[in-house]
């Protein structure tokens, strides 16, 4: 069992949800992103997903990709999301990577695998990455037991739910609307069904993305989600604020928003 699995599992322990939140590593440097995270987790998140800048993201929506942008002129590399993932599980949080497949790719996913491993990374998750495709990848994780988590998706096909439960570790990623991400005045109605069919497929733990930017979304979403990740309405904050103090203290107050929305506190 992973430091993430395990957390989740005392999490669901306790009548709750997780939070899980995502920051792209690099932004606004590499330093102040790690800074960010581990104000996350102060205030509330549970686990971080640690983002890889890419220049071609199909999920990412404007605020992320504005975000992943500036990262990757200030020059961000690979090894940078290493850094992040090993202050992370300092801070006492588990961390994984979300990456796109071609940076892994060019990396060497051996080489990734060690890395992450190395940094204390519980695994990575793939959105442009099909089970299905990822024979390489579950070669290298599964010999070093990092978590693969893909996702699913509203259009999911019931052999698709099945076939991508049947190789997900740690949860697997629900995405709660067709689209990419981004904040939104509602979560998409189909959550709850996907969660539920992805459950009927075998899957022990499903989380859920896409849309969730208020405490009282997340609570909403944790009521039948055994964790609520939020991405856009995070980085928000970083974008809205140069100033770092002024950046931290709005993310701050935005992870405790978010953090009594999963604890029904909202």
């Amino acid at each position: 069992m992973s430091a993430l699995t395990e957390k989740l599992d005392d999490i669901r322990a306790e009548g709750r949800s997780a939070l899980i939140g995502y920051l792209p590593v690099g932004f606004p440097t590499v330093e102040r992103s790690v800074r960010a995270m581990e104000t996350m987790i102060d205030a509330g998140v549970d686990i971080v997903e640690v983002g890889l800048p890419y220049s071609d993201p199909v999920m990412d929506g404007p605020t992320i990709q504005v975000a992943a942008e500036r990262a990757l002129q200030g020059g961000t590399h690979i090894a940078d999301a290493f850094t992040a993932v090993r202050a992370v599980t300092a801070a006492g949080a588990p961390a994984v990577v979300m990456s796109y497949y071609n940076p892994m790719l060019q990396y060497g996913l051996e080489r990734f695998a060690d890395d992450l491993v190395a940094a204390g990374g519980s695994g990575a998750i793939t959105p442009d990455l099909t089970p299905d495709a990822a024979g390489m990848w579950l070669g290298a994780a599964r010999e070093r037991n990092l978590d693969t988590i893909f996702l699913v998706a509203p259009s999911s096909t019931n052999e698709r739910l099945h076939m991508t439960v049947a190789e997900t570790t740690g949860f697997v990623y629900a995405a709660s609307l067709m689209g990419v991400t981004g904040e939104r005045a509602s979560v998409g109605s189909g959550a709850e069904s996907l969660v539920a069919a992805t459950r009927a497929a075998g899957a022990e733990r499903v989380c859920v993305g896409l849309g969730v930017s208020t405490g009282a979304q997340a609570a909403d979403v944790a009521r039948f989600a055994d964790g609520v990740i939020v991405g856009s309405a995070l980085v928000r904050c970083l974008l809205d604020h140069e100033d770092e103090r002024a950046a931290l203290d709005a993310l701050r107050a935005k992870t405790v928003e978010l953090a009594r929305g999963v604890r029904g506190e909202a």
